[in-house]
């Protein structure tokens, strides 16, 4: 197919509220990949996720299924950080769903909103990729990430997913780097619900 025109972009950006998957769909488009690698190689970007969403389980579990869904459409990385922060200062099942609908909500329409303005900017001024913009994508990465390295699951799971990329770089098709961050899930998720196994344990203990 031809070139994309602005509205995909917008189309895009109301579809898929995740900003990593956009960019690199974005790349994998213009390098005329198939619709499977995309769709493979955003869902598997989007692995991350699967920590995410173990790590909130239980501050949500007791909302009903609209609301728990609701906020797993609106979490992205960003999200997070913003919601995590404030529900580890209760205990689970404490706390409602309105500060990660609000946290959620405004980065959505944030989102939308300066998507357009980049589209607009992105035809009036041609040259801007070359002022290095993309650099606030990694930049917003490692804000989220490293506060978060001094818990040891976080730690374990970028520890993984950096080492496996750094020694995987030389696989075809980037294949490396979608290895090495299905390998970091998987240890981050596996901690995690080992973490939630031995809290819940150690309440149990102390209830009886």
């Amino acid at each position: 197919g031809g070139p994309l025109a602005a509205w995909h972009g917008v189309l895009m950006s109301l579809a898929v509220f995740a900003g990593s998957a956009q960019f690199i769909a974005l790349g994998l488009i213009a390098g005329s990949a198939s619709f499977i690698v995309v769709l493979a190689t955003t869902l598997i970007v989007n692995l991350r996720h699967l920590l995410y969403s173990a790590t909130l389980a239980p501050y949500v579990a007791h909302l009903p299924l609209r609301w728990r869904a609701t906020l797993g459409a609106l979490m992205t990385d960003e999200v997070f950080a913003v919601a995590y922060a404030q529900y580890r200062h209760f205990p689970p099942g404490t706390i409602g769903p309105h500060y990660f609908f609000g946290s959620g909500l405004a980065m959505y329409l944030n989102w939308q909103v300066w998507t357009l303005a980049g589209i607009g900017f992105g035809a009036a001024f041609p040259g801007l990729q070359s002022l290095g913009l993309d650099f606030a994508m990694a930049a917003t990465f490692i804000a989220i990430v490293v506060p978060q390295l001094g818990t040891l699951r976080y730690f374990a799971a970028a520890a993984t997913a950096g080492t496996l990329a750094y020694f995987w770089q030389g696989w075809p098709y980037k294949l490396g780097l979608l290895g090495a961050v299905a390998a970091g899930v998987a240890v981050g998720v596996a901690l995690t619900l080992l973490h939630a196994r031995t809290r819940a344990g150690s309440r149990t203990e102390t209830a009886s």
